[in-house]
């Protein structure tokens, strides 16, 4: 969902409404999502806007008039796994003719012509800054034309858009605060699917943040590319052509976050994502003002070589994050940090790889997202160097790297046994209907016997064991 996006689920979600059609025409909707927490946004604008166009929706995608499936770019595996499942929608057609089958989102404007016309795998194709255009596609698509709008917005934040909720808990909600990426990571295709940076008015997102308290969620996830980067001048003008003295009367993410944190002490408030070179003290001294602003931040690292990091145009060296990292932990002491990482980009050397596992012992991170590099078409690295670091040599790095973030993990969960942690709960734990979960401030797993206990409720959990990644305990007070 950004330069350094994370993969957070590939699996098929076809999800439950919380909101009827205003008039209904009778056509069922299937919605799939695929990727990063902003995926899973975007299909609640999506889901509005086609409810309120008389759309209701299915789990069923055997019985649906409309399958529509939100990708991901990022890997080369989450677009395979898009194309198998569009292989298996195309098969319900026999049986439904007038079925519509569209794909959404990051791959739309990369794989249009082989979805539409090689493959003929789908009826429409909709960028991420097209979905106000839905009713307009559907209506060609429904009289045989292949319907496309893959056009990127320099304004479309769809602010207006009061998103369905499309969440398995209903505790939890994502809320977009920016769309697009300025950062130009050169193995990073989310410049070319999602478009330029633009920031969303604040007053819109604290808005949709107190409707979902008070429609019962209790925290809330700011979802931006870049969330550090977050600028809105009044007028909606480029922060690049601001001057000092409008920058200066403009709403950065730091006080965009504590506006959030203001709507009430019993909403949690997430962020995703930061980056290292844009994370300022500002930004952590909110944090450490307010109890229900997280204790947690994901700051992606990539790689622990300096030389890397240039190559990958991430604008920092090891020292510049370490100093960050250094940062964080003197004004939040407690503050829980993950952080993602690619093995085996183009050149790394063997040296360069103990950069990065030297780095991840220094900052003993609680949890991590790991990959090898995967080139991607049209980015800088695609361009201008080789892959030429060999398959089994990154899998050998990304096993090197998994196997220390075990460790680092189990490490981080060990040193919560024994405290007592504010859990908001989120429902049963995987293993047993008798045990509730939730997530602490760090955003660590928490396990506990669900007594009188319900989805929402925060509780205050003595952890009395734990595994790798999970804390076991009972509340208490």
């Amino acid at each position: 969902m950004r330069t350094d996006e994370k993969i957070i689920d590939e699996t098929v979600q076809g999800e439950v409404l919380m909101r009827p059609p205003k008039l209904a025409n009778g056509k069922k909707l299937f919605l799939e999502s695929y990727g990063c927490q902003m995926n899973f946004s975007d299909s609640e604008i999506v889901a509005s806007i086609l409810i309120d166009k008389g759309y209701s929706t299915t789990q069923n995608y055997k019985e649906a008039d409309l399958i529509l499936v939100n990708t991901c770019a990022i890997r080369d595996n989450a677009e395979n796994r898009v194309r198998q499942r569009l292989q298996d929608y195309k098969k319900i057609k026999k049986s439904n003719p007038d079925a519509l089958i569209g794909v959404l989102g990051c791959m739309a404007e990369r794989l249009k012509s082989q979805f539409l016309e090689q493959e003929k795998l789908v009826d429409m194709v909709v960028g991420p800054d097209a979905y106000r255009d839905l009713p307009n596609l559907i209506e060609q698509a429904e009289t045989g034309q292949k319907a496309i709008n893959v056009i990127l917005s320099k304004e479309e934040t769809y602010a207006d858009i009061a998103p369905v909720r499309l969440d398995k808990n209903g505790v939890s909600a994502f809320v977009s605060i920016m769309r697009g990426c300025d950062n130009m990571c050169s193995f990073c295709v989310v410049p070319f699917t999602r478009g330029r940076e633009r920031s969303r008015d604040p007053q819109s997102i604290v808005k949709e943040c107190k409707e979902a308290f008070d429609a019962g969620y209790r925290e809330v996830t700011l979802l931006g590319q870049n969330v550090d980067s977050y600028l809105w001048s009044g007028g909606g003008l480029k922060k690049e052509i601001l001057t000092e003295e409008q920058k200066a009367a403009s709403t950065n993410f730091a006080q965009l976050m504590e506006m959030v944190a203001l709507i009430n002490p019993d909403l949690r408030v997430r962020f995703s994502t930061s980056h290292p070179k844009d994370m300022t003290d500002d930004v952590l001294q909110i944090m450490a003002k307010y109890e229900n602003i997280c204790n947690n931040i994901h700051l992606p690292v990539q790689s622990g070589s300096s030389r890397v990091l240039d190559m990958m145009n991430r604008g920092y060296s090891r020292e510049w994050y370490l100093e960050r990292i250094a940062a964080i932990k003197k004004i939040l002491p407690d503050c829980g940090i993950s952080t993602d990482i690619i093995t085996g980009f183009c050149s790394e050397t063997e040296d360069e790889h103990q950069e990065t596992l030297s780095l991840m012992r220094e900052v003993g991170y609680d949890y991590a997202y790991m990959f090898s590099y995967s080139e991607r078409p049209k980015t800088l690295a695609e361009r201008k160097y080789k892959d030429d670091v060999p398959e089994n040599v990154k899998n050998r790095r990304l096993s090197e790297v998994v196997n220390l973030q075990r460790e680092n993990s189990s490490i981080k969960t060990a040193q919560g046994v024994g405290k007592v942690h504010r859990v908001l709960i989120e429902g049963f734990s995987k293993k047993s209907e008798e045990m509730l979960m939730g997530r602490n401030s760090q955003n660590m797993v928490v396990v506990f016997p669900k007594d009188n206990h319900k989805k929402g409720d925060y509780v205050n959990v003595l952890a009395e064991r734990c595994t790798t990644s999970t804390l076991i305990g009972n509340v208490v007070g």
